[in-house]
């Protein structure tokens, strides 16, 4: 049986985020890398599943409290990457972008 599209970005995304947890296991540097590489695979699942009323398991709880996860895991963050992990949740769980940079209405 075929495996589809979103099946298989589904498994690259837990792919990733298992990845980034083995990254935080070094206490002296952030694994900002292996973070942008689970960022971007969980964008394209949101990007893919937005019409979608079901969503797959493992991206919910890879991304359900990302935020909350992030902080209480580390004391010191890049700056970036806790607005990223919101940013990642709006667009799955919201099905929209907050990220306004060239989007902004005229005059703003």
């Amino acid at each position: 049986m075929p495996i589809s599209p979103k099946e298989r970005l589904a498994a690259e995304v837990e792919a990733r985020w298992l990845d980034f947890q083995d990254g935080l296991s070094n206490k002296r540097r952030y694994p900002v890398e292996q973070f942008r590489t689970f960022w971007d695979a969980g964008k394209r699942y949101a990007e893919l599943t937005k019409n979608d009323p079901l969503i797959h398991r493992k991206v919910v709880e890879a991304i359900n409290g990302l935020r909350e996860f992030l902080e209480v895991e580390r004391k010191r963050i890049p700056c970036t990457i806790i607005a990223d992990a919101d940013r990642l949740e709006s667009l799955l769980f919201s099905g929209y972008d907050p990220y306004f940079e060239g989007d902004e209405p005229p005059g703003l």
